[in-house]
């Protein structure tokens, strides 16, 4: 991976932006754009779309640019905060975790507290942790203290920097699914220094997509795209508990992982298999029998109806703070995405045959 490219992922992570609050995160990503996109401009929404012009079929590749998150419901008379989940938490990571919350005069440093294992007795210490029983804590005094600081739906998120486990593998919070929103802008980066495909190309940073697919679901609306590529990563299972029975083989440095199933055109995956193949690209096939979870679940069904493929990263510890992934898997996501666009040609046969 490029380093400036290296620069702007670790940029994009760094920044907070949970589902609904994505403004921080999308001025980074539009700020990146703006670079060598042929036009950038956003909606009411906050989504972001980035241009390559070209007079072929319209192309829309997108990568979810929220994260999941906190929110403040109540300050309680001794200044602790409690909260509620924005997105899917496993409510037992978010134990002893330290908070940055987006307060009213900037970044408010909190942790996440419970009753101490001493002073359980033996049946609460059987019981798992559950977000309503736990607090943030910032040092307040009382509530009037906490109030100059934090209001109620202030958000927040994990505070964890990113680490390089090895060259290859990184961990840290959100990359579900900012890893995705990079290789949405990579993609039309690759196109852009390449030769010109004959495609209109539109990267596309969606929000909400932790909360309901709602961005991509207004963006696949306002393109009309001819073909779209929804970008997510997807569970690896190359770890000790899992089981590739249910889920099939996906492993980090393995390669994009191709969807097939439900939402996912035949076509479009036949189409990204090809392009992995003639690029040498190494890549996985991932079964979707009756949905994917992604936002290639909304786009497909948008207007008559978007032929929607699905380019997934491996990812490990997924809505977890320490989410771990390789940069060889997205940098090869971005070629392939990048390869797959310009074989489509100016009249590209999209139709569904079985």
């Amino acid at each position: 991976m490029r380093e400036e490219s290296k620069a702007f992922l670790w940029k994009l992570l760094e920044t907070a932006s949970p589902s609904g609050f994505e403004v921080e995160a999308a001025k980074v990503w539009q700020a990146e754009a703006e670079t060598f996109a042929d036009e950038v401009q956003t909606d009411t929404n906050g989504n972001v779309f980035a241009r390559l012009k070209g007079d072929g079929p319209r192309v829309m590749i997108e990568g979810h640019i929220d994260e999941i998150g906190v929110m403040i419901t109540h300050i309680d008379e001794r200044g602790f905060l409690w909260f509620s989940a924005i997105g899917g938490w496993d409510d037992q990571v978010l134990v002893g975790q330290r908070i940055r919350l987006a307060g009213k005069q900037g970044p408010v440093i909190g942790v996440i507290g419970k009753k101490p294992i001493h002073q359980m007795d033996a049946a609460d210490r059987e019981k798992v942790s559950k977000i309503k029983t736990l607090w943030i804590d910032i040092g307040a005094a009382d509530a009037a203290d906490a109030g100059a600081k934090v209001r109620v739906g202030d958000y927040g998120v994990i505070e964890q920097p990113i680490v390089q486990l090895t060259p290859d593998l990184f961990a840290g919070r959100g990359l579900d699914e900012r890893i995705g929103a990079w290789v949405a802008l990579e993609s039309l980066r690759y196109l852009a220094e390449g030769e010109r495909p004959a495609a209109d190309v539109w990267a596309v940073a969606p929000v909400q997509e932790e909360i309901g697919l709602h961005g991509a679901q207004v963006s696949a609306f306002h393109l009309d795209p001819t073909v779209a590529i929804a970008i997510d990563v997807t569970h690896a299972t190359d770890h000790p508990e899992a089981d590739v029975r249910g889920v099939g083989s996906c492993k980090l440095g393995g390669g994009p992982m191709l969807g097939r199933g439900a939402s996912i055109s035949t076509r479009v995956h036949d189409l990204l298999v090809e392009a992995a193949e003639a690029e040498g690209i190494p890549y996985g096939v991932e079964a979707t029998p009756r949905y994917t979870g992604t936002d290639a679940d909304s786009m497909a069904y948008v207007r008559g109806g978007i032929p929607t493929g699905l380019v997934s990263i491996p990812n490990r510890y997924m809505h977890s703070p320490n989410e771990t992934a390789s940069l060889t898997d997205m940098d090869n996501c971005a070629r392939l995405i990048a390869a797959f666009t310009r074989r489509l040609g100016p009249n590209p046969d999209l139709l569904r045959r079985r």
